[in-house]
């Protein structure tokens, strides 16, 4: 499975970040192997659409979930619409730790918009 976690930081250590569009690192990981690749959200500091600039970029990666401590209206929307699934992480929670409780299903899925 592929997935994308905002971030505070650029590596598995770094907190998961509350926001989803204005996060400023987004970490794609497959979690079989684990390998990740960090990528600085462009859409961090736009005067607007952050949450559904950041859901498109996501799209184009083909994820198939997301893990971050909220998500947006317009952000949710996009993502529902092209299938991939989010996830909430507990305030301070680590991206290792984040992935780990992912793998055995023990994060809360997003079912409705939640601000």
């Amino acid at each position: 499975m592929k997935v994308v976690i905002s971030a505070t930081g650029d590596n598995l250590s770094s907190v998961v970040d509350r926001r989803f569009g204005r996060c400023p690192w987004l970490l794609f990981i497959d979690t079989e192997s684990q390998e990740y690749e960090v990528v600085k959200n462009p859409s961090a500091d736009s005067a607007s659409g952050a949450g559904t600039a950041c859901a498109q970029l996501v799209l184009r990666r083909e994820v198939d979930a997301v893990i971050s401590g909220q998500v947006g209206p317009n952000a949710h929307e996009v993502l529902k619409q092209g299938g991939v699934k989010i996830f909430i992480a507990p305030q301070d929670m680590r991206v290792k730790e984040a992935i780990d409780r992912y793998k055995n299903s023990a994060l809360r899925q997003m079912e409705t918009k939640i601000f």
